[in-house]
C-alpha cells in the first residue's frame, strides 16, 4: 500500500511505513523458525521449556492424530483451552492439514458454547479434561464427534503417575497425550492456502449474538509481519513475551502466539492471568516484553512480590483493552523506566490497528498511530461517508491487508461492517495533529471489563428470563479495577419482590462469570423513545450525573 499519511511523520527513524511482505503461512513460518532457531525456547510453561524443533515435531504428531480422527482440509476444529502448550500445538496442527481453528473461551456456558460450535460447524473439540462434562453435554446438540482432552499437567514432570489410576473415557473421547504418543513426528506437508480461511475468532455485537470473524492465512501472516516491523530494532531469536492475553482472544493470538513464532521469540505462557501466578511466572522466565490489560497491571502493582522484583530484564510494557490510567503508567515507570506501548485494534482486523510507536513519542492518553500499510480515517457517525477533520470525533474506520473476509453466516452484518474495503469499528475517536488516535466512546454499547467484551443485550435477555423481572437494561459503568463493570437496571413485575443476590445467582447459571452484573439497581420504569425503545443512552447519562454529584 503506497500512501502518505499524517502519522507517518511520527514514525521514528528505522520504522518502515510499508512492509516488504512474504507470502508465507503460519505453519510454514513455524517450520522455518524451527530450522533457524532449533534450540531456542519457543514455549516456556511453568518452568518446562519447548524448543522450536520440539514444537515442530509435536505439531506434526498432532496433525497426524487429527487426520487419523477424520479431520480433513476445510474441517473446523474447535479449541476450548487456556494458554497451555496444547493450544499452540493443536492450533498449528490444524493449520498444517488445511483445516480451520475455531477459538472458544473456556469460561463460556453450555448455551454460549453450543451456539458457537453450531454456527462454525465444528466437528472436533480440543478441551481441558476438567471441562469434559460440559463438552459431553454440548456434543449432544452439535456436530462435534471426537473430543480430545488435555491436562494442564500433561507436559509437567508432576504429571507422571500411575497409569492404572486413569479413568476409562466415554466413547470417542481421547487423551491428547496418548494421541501424541501414538503418532510419529515425521514431516507433514503444509496444506494451508494463503487466501483460505484459517481461523474463526468469535466477537460480539450490538445484537448480543456473537459473530464468527473469518481470518485468512494471509490476514494472520500479514498482521504478524506488520506487528513485528513495529519493533524494528529488536532481533529475531532474542526476545521473550509474557503471553498473558489468552490465545482465544485475537490480541493474544496474533500479538503473542503468532508474533513470537514468526520472530523466533519465546512465548511465556500464563494459564491463569492472576497476580500471584503472573508474578511467579515473570520471576521464573524474566520476559523482556510484558503485556497486560489495565486490570492486570493494577492487580500486579498491588502485589508486593511483583513490585519488589528486579525488572532489569524488561524492555517494554504493552497495554491493550484501553489506555492505562496516568497513575498506573507512573507506577510502571517507577518499576522500570521503559516504553509503555498502548495497542488498539479489533478482531475484524486480525486485530492490530494502532500502537504507540516503538522508540517514538509516547502520548499516554492515546492508542498511538496506525501500523505500516494500515489506513485509518474518522467519519461522521450518521452516514459513515464524510471524513472528519483533525480533532473531530467520529467513527473509526480501518483499511489494510489485515482486514477480515467477513462474518461467518452473517452476510448482512458483513455488508454493514465492510464498505469499500473499510471496516467500520463502531468506536468513536479522533486524530490529533500528529495522527495519534484517541478513543472517546463506543458507538456500540459494548462494555469492556478487564479486557473482555460484554454485550448488554445478552445480559438483558438472561435477566428477562427471570420470572419476577418485567424489564431490564444493562450498561457499563466506570470501575477503577476492571475499567468498566456491568450494571443492570431492573423493573420488577407488579407485586413481586426480588433480592439482588437472587438475580446475580440466576445470571451466574447462564452467563460466563465476567458477564454477570456486579451492580443491580431497581427502578420504577426505564426511559423509552416514542416507539417504546429503551434508551440505554439516558441511563448512562443518568448514571454519569449521579456519579458527578457523589464527587
Amino acid at each position: 500500500m503506497n500512501f502518505d499519511r499524517l502519522w507517518h511523520k511520527a514514525y521514528p527513524p528505522g520504522m518502515p511505513k510499508a512492509v516488504n511482505y512474504e507470502e508465507i503461512t503460519m505453519p510454514e513460518i513455524l517450520t522455518r523458525t524451527a530450522g533457524r532457531y532449533p534450540e531456542h525456547t519457543a514455549l516456556f510453561y511453568l518452568g518446562r521449556k519447548f524448543s522450536f524443533a520440539e514444537l515442530e515435531k509435536l505439531v506434526n504428531r498432532c496433525a497426524r492424530a487429527l487426520m487419523a480422527l477424520g479431520v480433513n482440509k476445510g474441517d473446523k476444529v474447535a479449541m476450548l483451552l487456556p494458554n497451555i502448550p496444547q493450544i499452540v500445538i493443536a492450533d498449528f496442527a490444524t493449520f498444517r492439514i488445511g483445516a480451520v481453528t475455531v477459538m472458544n473461551n473456556p469460561l463460556y456456558t453450555e448455551k454460549e458454547l453450543e451456539y458457537q460450535l453450531n454456527d462454525s460447524d465444528s466437528t472436533v473439540l480440543v478441551t481441558l479434561d476438567i471441562l469434559l462434562p460440559r463438552a459431553l453435554k454440548v456434543r449432544e446438540r452439535t456436530r462435534i464427534g471426537p473430543i480430545i482432552i488435555c491436562s494442564a499437567n500433561d507436559y509437567l514432570q508432576a504429571a507422571d503417575g500411575n497409569e492404572g489410576d486413569r479413568k476409562e473415557l466415554p466413547p470417542d473421547v481421547y487423551r491428547f497425550i496418548d494421541l501424541m504418543d501414538t503418532y510419529g513426528d515425521n514431516k507433514v506437508d503444509n496444506a494451508a492456502e494463503w487466501n483460505a480461511v484459517g481461523n474463526i475468532m468469535y466477537t460480539g455485537g450490538t445484537t448480543g449474538v456473537s459473530k464468527g470473524v473469518m481470518l485468512t492465512h494471509a490476514n494472520l501472516s500479514l498482521n504478524v509481519q506488520q506487528f513485528r516491523s513495529w519493533f524494528y530494532d529488536l532481533k529475531d531469536g532474542e526476545e521473550s513475551m509474557l503471553a498473558v492475553f489468552p490465545f482465544f482472544h485475537s490480541a493474544g493470538y496474533t500479538g503473542m502466539q503468532n508474533n513470537c513464532i514468526y520472530a523466533g521469540w519465546t512465548n511465556v505462557l500464563v494459564p491463569r492471568p492472576e497476580p500471584d501466578t503472573i508474578t511467579t511466572i515473570v520471576n521464573m522466565a524474566k520476559p523482556s516484553m510484558v503485556p497486560g490489560v489495565p486490570t492486570i497491571f493494577v492487580g500486579l502493582l498491588n502485589n508486593e512480590k511483583f513490585t519488589s522484583m528486579d525488572f532489569s530484564f524488561v524492555k517494554c510494557f504493552i497495554a491493550g483493552g484501553g489506555p492505562l490510567a496516568l497513575e498506573t503508567i507512573r507506577q510502571l515507570k517507577t518499576l522500570k523506566d521503559v516504553s509503555i506501548i498502548n495497542v488498539y485494534g479489533l478482531t475484524e482486523i486480525s486485530p492490530m490497528g494502532t500502537a504507540t510507536p516503538w522508540r517514538g513519542k509516547e502520548k499516554p492518553e492515546t492508542v498511538g498511530i496506525p501500523f505500516p500499510d494500515t489506513d485509518l480515517k474518522i467519519v461522521d457517525i450518521d452516514t459513515g461517508t464524510r471524513e472528519l477533520s483533525q480533532g473531530e470525533a467520529g467513527e473509526v474506520v480501518f483499511k489494510g491487508p489485515q482486514v477480515m473476509t467477513g462474518y461467518l453466516n452473517k452476510p448482512e452484518e458483513t455488508e454493514h461492517a465492510l464498505r469499500d474495503g473499510w471496516v467500520y469499528t463502531g468506536d468513536i475517536g479522533f486524530l490529533d495533529d500528529e495522527g495519534y488516535l484517541t478513543i472517546v466512546d463506543r458507538k456500540k454499547d459494548v462494555i469492556v471489563a478487564s479486557g473482555y467484551n460484554i454485550y448488554p443485550k445478552e445480559v438483558d435477555e438472561v435477566l428477562f428470563e427471570h420470572p419476577k423481572v418485567m424489564e431490564a437494561c444493562t450498561i457499563g459503568v466506570p470501575d477503577e479495577y476492571r475499567g468498566e463493570t456491568v450494571k443492570s437496571f431492573i423493573v420488577p413485575k407488579s407485586g413481586e419482590s426480588i433480592e439482588k443476590d437472587e438475580l446475580i445467582k440466576f445470571c451466574r447459571e447462564k452467563l460466563a462469570a465476567y458477564k454477570v452484573p456486579r451492580i443491580i439497581e431497581f427502578i420504577d420504569s426505564l426511559p423509552k423513545s416514542a416507539v417504546g425503545k429503551v434508551l440505554r443512552r439516558e441511563l448512562r447519562d443518568m448514571e454519569r450525573a449521579k456519579r458527578e454529584e457523589e464527587k
